[in-house]
């Protein structure tokens, strides 16, 4: 992960929480250990460093329409984990997508805020992180991966053959880093709050 200094201010960046929702409880059982189970913790203290340095949070939710998710509107894996539980003022954007750009006013938001730098965190690394890093950049925004703030599953190609939940958490950070965005730790992002430099490629 590049470690060199970051800089994320209150006037023009902000914490994107996709997808920390309890419906990964279930997929846990269904898909096997996760690849990164101190995930969630990386999020939470993202969550808390934001807050303390007044840089804004937005939390993303998947409101599935597959039949047969757990991530169901009326389901209770819907409900976010309580680590990453918005507080009064923090925006909560639904999405039945992989983008959170896509049917939400995600964009608008934070083009209205001056908002110029995402930092993502959250789940699964594969799917909705990387499809909204992507499409971040894609859209003009710069783009920090909190590498060590989100987590994936097991996968199987076409081939039929099986990639470990580490393996597809290192492929999405390779997928991103250079190309689009940059890939940090959490606590190098923390420290990015007020660290004298400006934040990189």
């Amino acid at each position: 992960m590049n470690a060199a200094p970051m800089k994320l201010g209150p006037h023009h960046a902000a914490l994107l929480v996709v997808d920390v929702q309890k419906g990964f409880f279930v997929h846990d059982e269904r898909s096997g250990p996760r690849s990164n189970p101190q995930g969630i913790d990386n999020v939470a203290q993202l969550i808390a460093a934001f807050r303390a340095a007044r840089v804004p949070v937005v939390h993303i939710r998947h409101d599935s329409i597959e039949p047969n998710s757990p991530f169901r509107p009326e389901l209770p894996g819907n409900a976010v984990m309580d680590e990453a539980r918005e507080i009064d003022g923090e925006p909560v954007l639904r999405k039945t997508v992989n983008s959170a750009f896509i049917g939400t006013d995600l964009e608008q938001r934070l083009r209205s805020a001056g908002i110029d730098t995402v930092v993502i965190c959250g789940a699964t690394a594969n799917h909705c992180v990387e499809t909204t890093a992507r499409m971040a950049d894609n859209l003009g925004f710069a783009v920090v991966l909190a590498g060590d703030a989100v987590w994936a599953y097991g996968q199987t190609g076409p081939d039929g053959v099986r990639h470990s939940a580490q393996s597809v958490h290192a492929m999405t950070l390779a997928n991103i880093a250079g190309e689009f965005g940059r890939v940090a730790t959490a606590s190098d992002i923390i420290a990015a709050l007020v660290a004298p430099a400006t934040i990189g490629a």
